[in-house]
């Protein structure tokens, strides 16, 4: 009787596929671990550390050298110091080689001898903010310039070892404490969800509008869909001063239509109220960013089969009940891929908000905290901790977004 079980083990040839597939694709695995998840593990990294703007370069001693003098006070001067006002260096030595045309004169003051022209100096352990100056007296034997500019171009050797804050095994929480003590970090939160829901909600459906009247053959359409892209190809500075020009409340032309329309008794600050501010950088993020949505609906609305709208149209079916019963359902699915692409794009946005308010007037998101914290106030752990919780706060609203999402609709 012949047995039909299949074999449990793989053979030759599909062991010999398997080293082929992975060799294949180890170039493509060792761009992505470079370029995403080695950056994404070192912010992770760094979120837990004490690490402070000054401390992304190691503690370590540094020292110049020059030429002071003349006449019979002529010496070389080494003034050494520690880069860390609060980490202390081990083993600290300075060694260096006079040129030719400096002979020594005198005695050296400080932990330094000098053997012919050889200058060694053992400092040995230095303390947080430690400084020194090394002068060693000499007899100038040559001319001045060219034994200065030789003195200066040798560089002295200096040794010592000096905690570094990123790599040694110091960890804390603190960062994270910073983040979600008080109110700020859950007003801060609210004020992103509703950037990122309302604009990314309204580029969809300006998109989606967009998109419908564009999708018939007219005179004019191709220029017309060039210029709704306008806004999306336009560098982000200089639409974002042009917005900031136009609702100016001294010399914008918005405030002075409503003025003179009698709609407002006074110039009113587009970009400088609470809650006004936030309402005007969100219409920003809509106008800017619906072009991206009219392109992809209106591609897809293309595509559709066009024998189900002359059907409804025989049977009577009014504009509203063709969009909704037949082209919403063909719809559906780019609009989910769109909302969720939009969504992470515009939580994680930072020049448009920086440039119209620079995160004033209630404006102040997510992103905009890690700027302030990482670059204003110069602690780059509490910075790499905020961008951690937006990565955190899209990781939920990604799975939730796919756990709900049917696959039907394109996911």
């Amino acid at each position: 009787m012949t047995d039909l079980t299949p074999p449990t083990r793989r053979g030759p040839l599909a062991k010999r596929e398997a080293r082929l597939a992975w060799g294949l694709l180890a170039p493509t695995l060792v761009s992505v671990s470079l370029v995403v998840i080695v950056p994404l593990l070192a912010i992770f990294w760094i979120s837990f550390k004490p690490v402070e703007l000054a401390d992304l370069r190691p503690t370590a001693p540094i020292v110049r050298e020059s030429l002071r003098g003349d006449g019979d006070d002529m010496r070389v001067e080494y003034r050494l110091r520690n880069s860390s006002r609060t980490d202390p260096i081990a083993g600290v030595t300075l060694s260096d080689t006079l040129p030719e045309g400096l002979e020594p004169a005198g005695e050296i003051e400080g932990p330094c001898t000098l053997e012919g022209q050889r200058l060694t100096c053992d400092f040995g352990d230095i303390e947080g903010g430690f400084s020194d100056r090394i002068r060693v007296p000499v007899t100038l034997d040559g001319d001045a310039d060219a034994v200065e500019a030789a003195a200066e171009a040798s560089a002295p050797v200096v040794t010592g070892k000096g905690r570094n804050v990123l790599t040694d095994a110091t960890f804390t929480l603190d960062n994270f404490r910073m983040v979600f003590d008080g109110g700020e970090f859950w007003s801060v939160l609210g004020i992103t969800l509703f950037y990122a829901v309302f604009g990314t909600v309204g580029a969809l459906v300006v998109g989606l509008f967009a998109a419908m009247l564009l999708d018939k053959s007219f005179r004019g359409q191709g220029i017309l869909r060039g210029l709704y892209l306008f806004p999306y190809v336009a560098p982000v500075i200089a639409v974002a001063f042009t917005w900031v020009t136009l609702f100016d409340p001294f010399s914008g032309s918005a405030n002075a239509l409503l003025v003179q329309m009698g709609v407002s008794t006074q110039a009113i600050n587009f970009f400088g109220e609470r809650p006004l501010a936030l309402i005007m950088v969100t219409l920003f993020e809509i106008w800017r960013y619906f072009p991206l949505s009219f392109l992809f609906i209106l591609a897809r609305m293309q595509s559709i089969d066009t024998d189900m709208y002359e059907a409804a149209d025989m049977d009577g079916a009014s504009p509203f009940q063709k969009f909704w019963y037949l082209s919403l359902p063909q719809l559906l699915g780019i609009l989910s891929v769109l909302f969720l692409l939009r969504f992470i794009w515009t939580f994680n946005k930072f020049d448009d908000i920086f440039l119209l308010t620079g995160g004033n007037a209630g404006t102040r998101t997510l992103t905009v905290n890690v700027y302030e914290q990482a670059f204003a106030l110069s602690n780059i752990g509490a910075g790499a901790a905020v961008a951690v919780v937006v990565f955190l706060c899209l990781l939920v609203f990604s799975i939730l977004f796919f756990k709900t999402m049917s696959r039907e609709e394109g996911l």
